[in-house]
């Protein structure tokens, strides 16, 4: 007699899920290294260095995300 198992691996899933938020894990991760390292050498030049590149104490947060989160 023949018998037929419809038993799905889940394990398989499990595993594939846990891998991709892992990944998505470290992408937030890196991407928000980017931007605190952008914000933080930012922040550390003077006025005049700030005025030489064209940027104002203003716009140091919104370079610092979009150089992370936009690039």
């Amino acid at each position: 007699m023949a018998t037929v198992s419809n038993i799905r691996s889940i394990e398989a899933g499990i595993v594939e899920r846990t891998v991709a938020l892992f990944k998505f894990a470290a992408d937030r991760y890196a991407r928000y290294t980017v931007y605190r390292t952008t914000l933080n050498e930012l922040s550390e030049l003077t006025d005049r260095d700030l005025a030489d590149l064209d940027i104002s104490r203003s716009m140091i947060k919104r370079i610092a995300y979009e150089a992370a989160y936009l690039a």
